[in-house]
């Protein structure tokens, strides 16, 4: 892997707005690609969802989605630190199993298929609509894209993570927008608790659909939030 610092990605500051998340981009406060997404979830998701805690109890939904967070947030830390050569630990046990699940990501899924790298958790913004922060942008098997890294409590389906890829779209939409480039390739790259590797990559045909789908998320939101604000 080799660095090729051509673009100058932008400091922001995150901030809530009506208690979600927004970016602060050189003044202008811009809802966030995971904000728009959660606003925007289809309805038969929402009850799955909401079946999901009834089942288990709202105590341990909780629990799970907490413990779920912070191993993913250690493993992003000990990813990045394997790109940036600056290095990261955590001693303690769940540091000690997200650390696991992060030399996994490097080592099946970086090491050898990153080519050049842009950027490592930047933020992109589409001016005036939105905003977010991608894990790794650049060269990827050839190709110019953008990589998001997920942990997960077991695997995955495809069908299951159309959001992931939806994430990756807006992402690359916003690049292409402010930087001209031609991003037509996202991959996720996904470890479960357990050490399970898996790997989805969406491209040409299929990754413009996602374009569409986010479009279609975009003006769903801001729909709703004229709606609100006018109700109001």
């Amino acid at each position: 892997m080799k660095w090729n610092k051509k673009f100058e990605y932008p400091p922001s500051v995150r901030s809530l707005i009506d208690n979600q998340r927004h970016y602060d981009i050189y003044g202008d406060k811009l809802p966030s690609v995971t904000t728009i997404l959660q606003a925007t979830i289809p309805e038969e998701k929402r009850q799955s969802l909401a079946r999901w805690k009834q089942k288990v109890g709202d105590n341990e939904a909780d629990r799970i989605r907490d413990d779920a967070a912070a191993r993913g947030t250690i493993m992003h830390r000990i990813i990045e630190g394997y790109v940036t050569g600056d290095g990261h630990q955590d001693l303690s046990d769940m540091g000690q199993a997200a650390g696991l699940m992060a030399q996994t990501v490097f080592k099946q899924g970086l090491k050898g298929s990153m080519d050049e790298i842009w950027g490592s958790e930047i933020t992109l913004y589409y001016p005036g609509l939105y905003a977010g922060a991608t894990d790794l942008c650049g060269i990827y098997e050839g190709r110019e894209s953008i990589i998001d890294f997920k942990q997960s409590n077991k695997p995955k389906r495809r069908e299951w993570i159309e959001d992931y890829f939806v994430q990756l779209a807006a992402y690359a939409m916003a690049h292409n927008h402010v930087y001209d480039t031609k991003i037509q390739s996202g991959i996720i790259l996904m470890c479960t608790k357990d050490n399970y590797f898996q790997k989805f990559v969406i491209k040409d045909a299929e990754f413009q659909r996602y374009m569409w789908k986010w479009l279609q998320r975009v003006d769903q939101y801001f729909v709703t939030m004229y709606s609100l604000k006018k109700g109001g």
